[in-house]
């Protein structure tokens, strides 16, 4: 009989069902086990590479936007040309540095939140919600008496062509800070603060702490980002941060970004150019209406515009029984490629995270 031939040295070794893992990677043995765990880069690193290295890009390519709209100037009403090249050039900086930090932990693109799997059906899903939301909230402060509305800007020709533009425009900026606040971000966050809640609690509520932490504190700098726009209030700020939560809500129940991109491209679109009314205190050119608050400014939202309103509260709860409604939980949070538990045990619990 021919004899079996040998393992090779790096083959992990089968008793049962269980299966032992392969011998550690050499850069997890100290020192180097400071900056690479057993699933790449550590976190804190990882948060730090990405930052810097969004910064240096943006440093790199400010110059154009500062060539066009010198630094310090700010023009009110915001005209097309400079949200698409601000927000541009944004992006892109984002984009660069969310494909290296890919390339240096050996992760897929799709592991920050762009999986594949039924992203337009999501991202239609928030386009829809966005624009009916947002419908509501103006028409219940129109009815209340706390907005009106003063004249049409634009005739028919042009509001189909400056509907579009601005549809593409405040796509870009529904990428960017998407992108930006909850893509590798959350992805990095959440997996660092998993390992801390699993050393100190155990692995039963690791996964939601690590996760919601995260949302947390991102969606808090995304809520204080707001800040220096001209017009903005402390309601708005805690309209911005509360819309954070409710994207990451979408994230949480699909593992995907694509329902909080189309949701904030719509949002943002239709408060800017349908209804004309100002989008975190900021207003912008060739809106199809001219439109002012009437009232008590924490009910009419001011000059913030209607996410400075405390109606938007019961707008952002129906925004989030809309996701539960809407959005099949097919993930609670991320399920990552390379998630050290086995098929059997992620099939058991849809909440694992990296």
């Amino acid at each position: 009989m021919k004899p079996p031939a040998p393992e090779a040295p790096d083959a992990p070794k089968h008793d049962g069902d269980a299966m032992l893992p392969p011998a550690e990677h050499w850069l997890t043995a100290f020192p180097l086990s400071i900056f690479w765990g057993r699933d790449g880069l550590r976190a804190v690193w990882g948060v730090i590479v990405f930052l810097l290295a969004f910064a240096g890009l943006s440093s790199c390519f400010a110059p154009l936007a500062h060539f066009f709209y010198p630094k310090g100037t700010i023009i009110l009403p915001m005209a097309p040309g400079r949200l698409f090249l601000v927000e541009g050039i944004s992006l892109f900086c984002a984009a660069i540095a969310t494909l290296t930090m890919a390339r240096l932990e050996r992760r897929p693109v799709a592991a920050y939140g762009f999986q594949s799997r039924s992203c337009l059906r999501n991202f239609a899903l928030g386009l829809i919600t966005g624009l009916v939301l947002l419908s509501l909230l103006v028409l219940l402060l129109h009815t209340l008496g706390l907005l009106a509305f003063d004249a049409r800007l634009l005739s028919a020709g042009a509001a189909l062509c400056y509907a579009a533009v601005w549809l593409f425009g405040f796509l870009l900026v529904g990428l960017l800070e998407e992108v930006l606040g909850r893509g590798y971000l959350q992805f990095t966050l959440t997996r660092g603060l998993i390992a801390v809640y699993r050393w100190l609690f155990g692995p039963r509520y690791a996964n939601a702490l690590g996760f919601w932490t995260a949302a947390t504190a991102l969606s808090y700098c995304f809520g204080a980002g707001h800040g220096s726009n001209s017009g903005e209030s402390p309601l708005g700020l805690l309209a911005a941060g509360l819309a954070g939560f409710l994207f990451c809500f979408s994230l949480w129940r699909t593992g995907s970004l694509w329902w909080a991109i189309g949701f904030h491209t719509s949002w943002d679109w239709a408060q800017s150019f349908l209804y004309g009314v100002p989008d975190s205190g900021l207003l912008v050119q060739h809106r199809l209406f001219a439109t002012h608050a009437l009232g008590t400014t924490w009910l009419s939202g001011g000059l913030t515009g209607p996410e400075g309103s405390i109606l938007f509260l019961p707008v952002a709860l129906a925004g989030a029984a809309i996701i539960v409604i809407t959005l099949p939980a097919t993930h609670h949070g991320y399920i990552a490629a390379d998630n050290p538990e086995p098929a059997a045990e992620q099939r058991r619990h849809t909440s694992v995270l990296p």
